[in-house]
């Protein structure tokens, strides 16, 4: 199926609140491009290099988001361009942000990724973790991030019971955090939950961003 109508049939299955995010990772320039045409401005990409050199290729409407771990030492090449960072697991990694974002005279937006899979690969926080972050006096501070919600990773099972629960769990944090006070640098409205195998759920869960790639683009390319 040509990306164009697998992305036109993924964008007619979504509600209208619900963000996708194109992860277009491993694939080549001309595959965005087909997307593009077709529409799609957002794009997700999970490592730094790839991302910033798509960007300096692609045209410049293109939202990039960051899906994958993140560096502390590859900020500074994404700041520059970057909307979105989903995978936030740490005060360390919320200040190198805030300091390169400085650097580059932006705000950047980020989601703090929250560990809910029964899977000790996951990279992510706990609630306790959180609430100690988004209390810290450091964060209060920060003037060049901005933390709109959450984001976390279901484990990678058949039991749709379990994901089901583990999307549930996430949606009740995202609804807790929302009674908080929005700050200059906290304005919680977006749960990114749900990939290619799972967004059908998440989106039934809460979830307003989904990360999908390869039900648009195909399977992943990893030997180029």
């Amino acid at each position: 199926m040509k990306i164009e109508q697998s992305l036109n049939n993924i964008k007619q299955s979504l509600p209208e609140n619900v963000t996708l995010v194109a992860v277009s990772k491993t694939k080549p320039v001309a595959d965005l491009m087909e997307a593009y045409e077709a529409g799609q401005r957002i794009f997700g990409e999970n490592k730094v290099q790839e991302m910033t050199d798509k960007w300096e290729q692609m045209p410049k409407d293109i939202q990039w988001h960051m899906i994958g771990h993140v560096q502390t030492n590859k900020v500074k090449y994404m700041a520059p361009f970057v909307s979105l960072i989903h995978g936030v697991d740490s005060l360390k990694l919320l200040k190198e942000v805030n300091k390169q974002a400085k650097k580059n005279d932006r705000v950047i937006d980020c989601l703090l990724q929250m560990h809910i899979a029964d899977e000790e690969t996951k990279f992510g926080m706990d609630e306790q973790e959180l609430s100690d972050l988004l209390n810290s006096e450091v964060f209060t501070q920060m003037e060049n991030v901005k933390v709109k919600g959450l984001m976390g990773m279901a484990t990678f099972t058949e039991d749709t019971a379990q994901i089901k629960q583990e999307f549930t769990a996430l949606k009740n944090i995202f609804d807790k955090l929302k009674e908080k006070p929005t700050t200059k640098n906290f304005e919680p409205d977006t749960l990114s939950m749900g990939m290619s195998g799972d967004y059908e759920i998440a989106v039934t869960c809460g979830s307003n961003m989904v990360r999908i790639g390869s039900s648009i683009f195909g399977a992943r390319q990893y030997n180029k």
